[in-house]
């Protein structure tokens, strides 16, 4: 069975033949401005997935939160020494700093300027948060 695409033009025509409602399904195809057209004219856009246009990018990471998995055990950053961004084993200051001042010195020793550093506190924190690391 083919496909059966519909354009805006199509959305009006139908509306203007007394068509209220419309069954999307697999085979059923709405353009992005047919979508919003048939949201404008009041059209019921009938079907079984959820209500998403059809450019809408799908991200279950904003709108179900995960359940937390508890943190992998971690070695002390003492027996182990992690190098710097330049390569140089880093002394006891890095044990001293918390995970969060550590991305953001290592990002902004990398990158410099190029990174905007609220942006930055907000990127790192939410990762930290995501994956359960304090």
């Amino acid at each position: 069975m083919s496909r059966q695409f519909y354009t805006e033009r199509d959305i009006v025509d139908m509306f203007k033949g007394g068509i209220m409602s419309l069954e999307v399904t697999d085979q059923v195809v709405l353009t992005e401005l047919a979508y919003e057209k048939a949201r404008s004219l009041g059209m019921r856009l009938v079907t079984d997935k959820p209500d998403n246009p059809p450019c809408a990018p799908v991200r279950p990471y904003i709108s179900q939160r995960q359940a937390q998995r508890p943190a992998a055990p971690v070695a002390p950053s003492t027996t182990v020494p992690l190098p710097s961004p330049d390569g140089t084993p880093l002394t006891g200051q890095a044990d001293e700093m918390s995970v969060p001042q550590r991305i953001r010195s290592t990002v902004i020793a990398r990158l410099g300027d190029q990174v905007d550093a609220n942006l930055l506190d907000v990127i790192i924190k939410r990762v930290l948060n995501a994956t359960g690391v304090k």
